[in-house]
């Protein structure tokens, strides 16, 4: 499962994407993130939904849980062969084809 978290009104991606980390993996250390990509519609029931997604160029540390009640389990693992949604499948294999 991918993180995930709501923006603070003064934050931009970045840096929420680097509090919900801190937050929920406080050990685990992101170097420099890209936004690989940006998505934004309309949702019916809600109205609008944005997502950002980042790559970072180097991560290192334990991945010790902070917030037990967002998380249950985290592990490292490689890009194939776990079970995921369909939105994590097309993430997955847009970063690590074949």
């Amino acid at each position: 499962m991918f993180p995930g978290g709501r923006k603070r009104a003064s934050e931009s991606d970045k840096q929420c994407l680097r509090r919900e980390i801190k937050e929920e993996l406080p050990k685990l250390k992101l170097g420099r993130l890209k936004l690989w990509k940006e998505v934004k519609k309309k949702k019916r029931s809600s109205g609008r939904m944005s997502d950002a997604i980042f790559i970072a160029r180097k991560a290192s540390g334990e991945l010790k849980i902070g917030d037990k009640r967002e998380i249950d389990k985290a592990v490292w693992r490689k890009p194939r062969g776990i079970r995921l949604t369909a939105t994590s499948r097309y993430i997955r294999d847009k970063l690590f084809p074949k």
